[in-house]
């Protein structure tokens, strides 16, 4: 099995999530690693994979809404700094991989699949081979303990339960 580390400068670590009931938020995780293992990343199901969110880097574009992220109300990053996945099974579909693992989020730990769309492999200007892949999951918020919200006058509540979560990967082989 060969170690592979991900390229940060070209991958990204995002999520939404609705907004009123009408609009959606967008945020990323400025901060994360990974653990990948694989006998060959054209074929992921060789693969074992860890990852790891630092929540204290969470970034909405909108600094309050940060900090409410952060605090108790929500994520509570001072009893709980990261977010953790790490895979427990890696099935083919087609071209495309379901990766389901354990997500722990604020200390409860949940079943997620991931689909994932292999987007192929190159070498980079300087020889290294370079691996791409995109990651896409849904989960309750709820269910992690995430449930703060806010009644709206005109009904319904300002947070949605659902979240995507969405990974856009560059894999280089680790030096």
């Amino acid at each position: 099995m060969a170690k592979w580390v991900v390229d940060q400068s070209h991958s990204s670590v995002g999520f939404e999530v609705k907004h009123m009931m009408v609009s959606k938020v967008r945020g990323k995780f400025n901060a994360y690693s990974a653990d990948i293992e694989a006998a060959d990343l054209a074929d992921l199901t060789t693969a074992t994979i860890a990852f790891s969110f630092d929540v204290a880097s969470i970034d909405t574009s909108s600094e309050d809404r940060d900090n409410h992220l952060k605090s108790a109300d929500f994520f509570d990053v001072e009893n709980n700094p990261t977010i953790d996945f790490k895979s427990t099974s890696i099935t083919k579909d087609g071209d495309d991989y379901e990766v389901t693992g354990d997500l722990t989020i604020k200390g409860v730990t949940k079943s997620i699949t991931f689909e994932v769309e292999y987007g192929g492999k190159g070498k980079n200007p300087w020889g290294v081979e370079v691996y791409g892949f995109e990651a896409e999951a849904k989960l309750n918020r709820e269910e992690f303990g995430l449930t703060w919200n806010a009644a709206l006058e005109t009904g319904g509540v300002l947070v949605g339960k659902d979240i995507k979560i969405k990974v856009e990967l560059e894999i280089n082989p680790a030096a």
